[in-house]
């Protein structure tokens, strides 16, 4: 399908979603967050997808709100369009398969809370990442409030969010925030071959696994969480694919 604002890919297992404005560094406005969602169901419903790498066409991943559209807008407009971000960013929070932001430049505002919202990240270490909501009488969205929190430690994502301030993908790496940052020109080949790790695996058990994730980080008591770890093993084990998964295994450890 054809869009105006983000680029949809496919390689082997592996989608690719690209912020495809780069004229503005990727500036969000309500047609990308709409185009999104609709990449994100086309990705969730082919099962020959195993993983969603999301990324930035030229020197940024995205810069956050395209304020040209939010200098005009009313109360009710800004509503609708904090409306289609949120969705969005739950879509991805829940999405049923690993996905993993590959930030290529400036991941800024919203831009950076994207990037929160995937399971993994990797950075270029010349990537600038920060959320500048402070600085133009702004809040955070996308469940930023938790997921810093989650990476970096409360005391560390007030520091972040309080100053405003911008680190680096290697700064990020040292504190937590994305699991690796690596060259520039290594980016992409990086975030492809923690995709093919990925998709060598059980998509059920990855679905499985994601959803236990997201209960461990607060949408359920402990005790509730380590009733569905029993009922979520128990279904894993029940598919036909175990016993092939098995064999696989048993092959490698004799290699």
């Amino acid at each position: 399908m054809d869009y105006d604002c983000i680029i949809l890919e496919k390689d082997g297992g592996t989608a690719v979603i690209k912020l495809d404005r780069p004229k503005v560094l990727n500036a969000m406005n309500r047609q990308l967050w709409i185009e999104l969602q609709d990449a994100l169901d086309i990705v969730l419903s082919d099962p020959a997808l195993k993983a969603l790498i999301i990324t930035g066409e030229g020197r940024a991943f995205s810069t956050g709100a395209d304020l040209k559209d939010s200098k005009d807008r009313s109360i009710e407009d800004y509503r609708l369009y904090l409306e289609s971000l949120q969705e969005a960013s739950r879509k991805i929070i829940r999405f049923e398969k690993p996905t993993i932001a590959a930030i290529n430049g400036y991941a800024l505002g919203s831009g950076y809370e994207l990037a929160l919202a995937c399971d993994i990240r990797i950075a270029s270490q010349k990537a600038m990442i920060g959320s500048p909501e402070a600085k133009v009488t702004s809040s955070v969205t996308g469940g930023a409030f938790r997921l810093v929190q989650d990476l970096v430690g409360p005391g560390k994502a007030r520091e972040l969010l309080f100053t405003a301030e911008y680190i680096d993908g290697s700064e990020a790496e040292r504190i937590g925030l994305v699991n690796k940052a690596v060259p520039p020109e290594d980016l992409m080949d990086e975030a492809m071959a923690m995709a093919e790790k990925i998709v060598k695996n059980s998509s059920f058990s990855l679905k499985m696994i994601k959803k236990g994730f997201l209960m461990a980080q607060g949408e359920c008591s402990l005790e509730a969480l380590m009733d569905y770890e029993i009922e979520a093993c128990l279904a894993c084990v029940s598919t036909k694919e175990r016993a092939h998964s098995l064999e696989n295994f048993e092959q490698r450890k004799k290699r």
